[in-house]
């Protein structure tokens, strides 16, 4: 297989460093939101703003992608974002809050948008999975460093280093994008037919239609396990809730690096079953998760959640990337805004549950759902036996190099 050529590395590495910039930000935004307020309300109505803002803009980024050109308006995404951080070093105050809240929720759901879409353009049909790979793989690298370097920031140099910090990772990101030549033009003309003016859900083929609910049914379940764990540390763990919650990420993080690896040397084909299959396993770990294991069981499971993660979201994009650019861009839009909106309604139903149950029956029901929907998208999927999605890339294992 030929190696990526240069513009998915340039993508990649600005994808790479805008995330260290997005992880790192996630926690000093959330502190800072918290200080600046000093409510608990204040601070859950800007994430919610985030979230909500992603949600809207998976909605309309598909048909804007094919509307304008990539490079402009994703370099304008991320200078904007860049300014915002700024104003907020400059000038803060709870309308500049919310303000970087809406702007860094539509920046982020953009370009992830395009990347998952475009991937297809960038590299060969035999190297799409590989780059998927990669893809994971830089995540999961920048949510280590983001995660693990933001509280050294934030006490060496305060809020202002992490904000600068951020500004100065999407400042790179828009360099890099800057020499990005995409191989086809952003501004394609969007169909006037029913596909394109009615609810895209009804003209999506029932394969990726489910698996796009499965996601979001998955994203649901993550919440629970997010919103349980500071709660589940300090349970097991009073002294030292953090470490508990390091071990969860880190290990996690390292599993999640690992998949690429499987996937290209263990896996001989990713489609619809390897990303169900990998999505029940993910679920079955993170409860094992909460029932009390010694601590380096605790980092074993850990380990392969974030191993079965990485699979899945690796046959979940290699196979909704098998359709036409504008299908394509249009579905991972729509995909981004229902993990956005399963995710924090997630969080709201398990902080509400967690008021009157223990952690391990919350996260344990909202993961049963995730595993029940895989099934039953397995079982439906079976049944549709003559319905198949044409991959139009060679085994997994031609992706070695």
């Amino acid at each position: 297989m030929s190696r990526p050529p240069r513009d998915f590395w340039l993508l990649l590495g600005g994808y790479a460093v805008s995330s260290y910039g997005n992880y790192l930000n996630l926690i000093a935004l959330g502190l800072f939101s918290y200080q600046w307020t000093g409510s608990t309300w204040a601070t859950g109505a800007i994430m919610a703003i985030r979230l909500g803002t992603g949600f809207v803009t998976g909605l309309v980024s598909g048909r804007l992608l094919l509307r304008v050109a990539r490079r402009p308006l994703l370099i304008g995404l991320d200078l904007m974002q860049a300014t915002a951080m700024v104003v907020l070093v400059l000038a803060p105050s709870l309308v500049v809050l919310l303000l970087v809240a809406v702007v860094l929720g539509a920046g982020n759901t953009t370009l992830v948008v395009a990347l998952r879409s475009g991937i297809p353009d960038l590299v060969p049909p035999d190297g799409r999975t590989r780059a998927n790979g990669r893809l994971v793989t830089a995540r999961s690298m920048a949510s280590v460093l983001g995660f693990g370097t933001a509280a050294l920031v934030i006490e060496f140099g305060g809020y202002t280093a992490a904000f600068l910090l951020n500004a100065g990772s999407f400042v790179v990101s828009a360099s890099a994008l800057a020499f990005v030549m995409w191989p086809k033009s952003g501004q394609l003309p969007v169909s006037s037919s029913p596909r394109g003016s009615r609810s895209l859900w009804r003209y999506l083929p029932p394969l990726i239609a489910g698996m796009v609910v499965v996601r979001g049914v998955d994203a649901l379940a993550s919440a629970g396990h997010n919103v349980a764990l500071p709660i589940y540390a300090s349970l097991t763990a009073p002294d030292h809730p953090a470490a508990v919650s390091t071990q969860f990420w880190t290990a996690w993080a390292i599993g999640s690096m690992s998949a690429h690896q499987l996937v290209s040397r263990l896996v001989k084909r990713v489609d619809h079953r390897t990303f169900a299959i990998a999505t029940c396993a993910m679920s079955v770990c993170f409860v094992l998760a909460f029932t009390g294991l010694p601590p380096y069981w605790l980092v074993v499971v850990c380990l392969l959640a974030g191993v079965a993660d990485g699979v899945s979201e690796i046959g979940y994009l290699s196979t909704l990337q098998t359709g036409p650019e504008q299908e394509r861009t249009r579905v991972f839009g729509l995909s981004a805004s229902v993990e956005n909106s399963a995710f924090a309604g997630g969080m709201v139903i398990a902080a509400g549950l967690l008021d009157v149950l223990p952690v391990l029956p919350v996260v344990g029901g909202l993961h049963g759902i995730a595993v029940t929907g895989v099934l039953v998208f397995l079982l439906l999927s079976r049944r549709r036996h003559g319905e198949h999605i044409d991959q139009s890339r060679s085994p997994a294992g031609a992706d070695r190099g």
